[in-house]
């Protein structure tokens, strides 16, 4: 039987789709036919901007591979909607996914987009890219590999892991059996689990010799999201291999007093001031549906560019100490006026960034 198909429009793209959810929010439920998840509509308008700033920094023609397409949808809004030189592959390994990206690909008359039926990994190892996008139903991890040796020096590489339970420490084992790395189980468990997927791709990159340098990683409630640069050569590989650490779990804001090791993780930046300036830029200058919250989710990445690895939640300090804490925006100029570093997080609405001691927390709380 023919799968029921849907028009939907989003930014300035307009698809065929089939099985959509019919929420935005939450992941989606793997199925045997190419689905469109409406939750995921903020992480491909920041693809399109990323890649924008990308394409303006380049000045060059540009090859793009959207590697597991699913129903298309953000490969075809990279070939519409970038301004500049570009072909994007969109492939996708289903049969079914191909022959809708390829009738989507003549309904928008796009020229410069291309239909691909391969694995992900056999494409890979064929064709060379500039930006890969790497978007899979869980983990990634069995892409990265070949990614690596795909892209091209100072490439572009986006990645995105749903897989969150183990990434968050709920199953710990299952973590270190896909990356290596253990995860911590508390109020940091997002960032922890954002640094495991730094800290594998670097891992990946250093075998050829490669570094990465990570753009803009963030995540929400569902899924993780890394755009890095790739750079050619043993000192980029070991600049990027230099910023691994495993570290005790005591080390981590507010986590349980504990020696047990947590990582390897990236513990260098996450963010790059002038990338995320420039996205920022951008939010406006295209039509799209999740503007007013990237304008807000990059706002607060802008605020957390200098700030130091961990968090703290208001929750968390409330329950250690016994007692409740002031108005967050009072509580973090206090540690500013204190000479502190003090932001909020993207990682949580309660939480906040500080290089403050946790005695200078304690003391400044005490005088409020």
């Amino acid at each position: 039987m023919t799968q029921a198909r849907f028009s939907i429009t989003e930014g300035q793209t307009q698809v065929l789709v089939t099985a959509p959810k019919t929420t935005k929010r939450g992941p989606a439920t793997r199925t045997k036919e190419p689905f469109y998840n409406p939750s995921m509509e903020l992480s491909r308008d920041l693809s399109v901007l990323v890649n924008q700033w990308f394409l303006t920094s380049r000045q060059k023609p540009t090859r793009i591979c959207d590697g597991l397409a699913a129903s298309g949808i953000r490969g075809l809004r990279l070939a519409k909607e970038l301004d500049g030189d570009t072909q994007v592959t969109i492939n996708d390994s289903k049969e079914s996914a191909f022959d809708l990206i390829q009738e989507n690909i003549q309904r928008n008359s796009l020229k410069n987009a291309i239909a691909s039926n391969a694995d992900l990994n056999i494409l890979l190892a064929r064709e060379r890219f500039h930006s890969i996008d790497i978007d899979p139903f869980g983990s990634p991890i069995s892409f990265v590999d070949s990614a690596m040796r795909s892209i091209s020096p100072g490439g572009l590489l986006a990645c995105t892991a749903t897989d969150t339970a183990p990434l968050c420490g709920v199953f710990p084992e299952v973590c270190h059996r896909r990356y290596a790395a253990w995860p911590l189980h508390g109020p940091c468990m997002h960032e922890v689990g954002l640094r495991i997927l730094i800290g594998v791709l670097a891992r990946e990159a250093g075998k050829y010799d490669k570094g990465i340098l990570p753009l803009l990683c963030y995540t929400t409630d569902h899924y993780f999201r890394v755009y890095v640069k790739v750079d050619n050569g043993k000192h980029a590989a070991n600049a990027s291999m230099g910023h691994l650490l495993t570290i005790p779990a005591s080390d981590i804001p507010l986590a349980i007093s504990s020696q047990h090791p947590v990582g390897p993780l990236w513990m260098g930046p996450l963010l790059q001031a002038k990338v995320v300036q420039e996205v920022r830029s951008l939010v406006f200058s295209k039509p799209l549906g999740s503007k007013h919250q990237l304008w807000k989710l990059l706002s607060l990445l802008e605020d957390e560019v200098e700030a130091p690895p961990f968090f703290y939640t208001v929750e968390d300090i409330t329950s250690r100490l016994k007692r409740s804490m002031p108005p967050l925006n009072h509580f973090l100029e206090v540690l500013r006026l204190e000479g502190f570093f003090a932001s909020r997080t993207h990682f949580t609405p309660t939480g906040f960034k500080t290089d403050a001691p946790w005695e200078s927390i304690q003391d400044i709380l005490s005088h409020l």
